[in-house]
Formats: C-alpha cells, structure tokens, sequence
C-alpha cells in the first residue's frame, strides 16, 4: 500500500524468527516524499498504509475483523486512529472514517490483480523473512503499472 500510495518503501520484516504462529508481527519502513503531499493527503495515505497490513492478513487468512478488535493490530490501529485525528476531530466520526477506509482497502486489495501482490509479498516474506525495498518494487511493479 505505501509504494501504491506513493511512498518509498525501505524494507518489510516479519518478526519474531522464533514463531511461524499468530506471534509474528511485521514492520514496514518507509520513507515519504512529503514536498509531494498536502497534509490532508499525508494524513489519508497514512490510514490506508496503517490499515494495509491487516486488511491484507484478514483477506490473505480469508477471516474479515475489525482492525480495532485484534490484539495483534492494535498499533496499526493507533497509528491510522492517530493519522486519522488530523483530519476530524470526533471520536464517532474517526472510527466511522477508519471502518470505511477499511472496507475501501479490503475491495482494493481483495481485486485479483492485487491478491496477486499481496500473495506475492506474505510469501516471500514466510521465505526470507525481510525484503528491502527494492525487493518489494520489483514484487508489485506489474500491479503498480
């Protein structure tokens, strides 16, 4: 989602080596060319690539949650509740605009092409456990294209 929306991405890991279970986390760096973004464009971008790891383990794991009900999400959460905050200021609101990002995300990601990535990146990282960014460019250039 961060390379889609126009960032750069640095590298993805999943993390702890020692679990294949629901233990692993992932971490995703990545480098935003801010001169290109409004601040409300940051802030929208930052949702959807906050939001982009669950939504692609709820369609990869093919088990639809709520992203703000998951142990295992809860900083990806904070950080879209946190992003989202600049743009309405409403607690009911917020979560209305972070349950419709949500849905958004799970139709863009879910559309064959882009299952295809997704797919592409959750396996090479069950393979190799970190990918650089280049790495990652090259996995969804055809989707980016």
């Amino acid at each position: 989602m961060a390379a889609y929306v126009g960032a750069r991405v640095q590298s993805v890991t999943i993390d702890p080596d020692w679990d294949d279970g629901p233990a692993r986390t992932g971490d995703i760096r990545v480098e935003w060319p801010r001169e290109r973004f409004s601040a409300r464009e940051f802030a929208e971008k930052s949702v959807l690539v906050a939001l982009a790891g669950p939504v692609a383990e709820m369609i990869y794991r093919d088990e639809p949650f709520h992203p703000g009900l998951v142990a295992e999400w809860v900083v990806d959460w904070n950080l879209a509740w946190e992003a989202a905050a600049r743009l309405i200021k409403t607690d009911r609101e917020r979560l209305a605009y972070l349950e419709q990002s949500t849905l958004r995300l799970y139709r863009l990601l879910g559309r064959e092409g882009h299952w295809a990535a997704l797919a592409a990146i959750a396996d090479h990282l069950l393979a190799h456990e970190t990918l650089d960014g280049e790495d990652v460019e090259e996995i969804v250039r055809e989707w980016l294209d």
